[in-house]
């Protein structure tokens, strides 16, 4: 597929990779690849709610998820069943591949979460990404890993976080 063609009935499926192993994979519509970024939609894919304290993810939420080739993130908005936003679930990942109709993103345990109006900013899993021993397998991932996480909690707090989904 060819960056600016995406139809927007394409479907691919998202896979989730932690620790060599595929987490999680669910369809999700195309939205956009310009070569650089991809962009999907898709309906919340977990069996049940997913209570965390600060947000709750269910059934009828919506995730417009935004990853990127060059970047070791991801960024997901995060919308219930009447689209109103709730905020945004951000993955520290390697930069991902398109391989036909298969997105793989390969999962680094640090997470950000980001409420919609900003005032609730967090880092999330630090205690999962040092007990992983990416720190010790790949140090230069692990690195790579900790920066990105510094650059989205940075970008969240002083307001240009949107600016990276247009």
């Amino acid at each position: 597929m060819s960056a600016n063609s995406a139809d927007p009935k394409t479907s691919v499926d998202v896979v989730l990779v932690k620790g060599g192993r595929t987490k999680i994979r669910y369809p999700a519509e195309l939205l956009g690849d310009d070569g650089t970024r991809i962009a999907v939609r898709a309906p919340w894919a977990g069996d049940a709610t997913r209570d965390f304290g600060f947000v709750r993810f269910e059934s009828g939420d919506v995730f417009t998820e935004y990853y990127w080739r060059d970047r070791w993130y991801s960024v997901k908005e995060v919308r219930d069943a009447r689209s109103t936003l709730k905020g945004w679930y951000c993955d520290i990942t390697r930069p991902v591949t398109l391989s036909g109709t298969e997105l793989v993103v390969a999962d680094l345990d640090l997470d950000l979460w980001r409420s919609a109006d900003g005032t609730d900013v967090r880092r999330l899993d630090e205690d999962e990404f040092a007990e992983s021993g990416l720190e010790r397998t790949d140090p230069e991932a692990a690195a790579a890993a900790v920066a990105a996480l510094d650059e989205l909690e940075s970008l969240a707090r002083t307001g240009d976080f949107e600016a990276l989904l247009t």
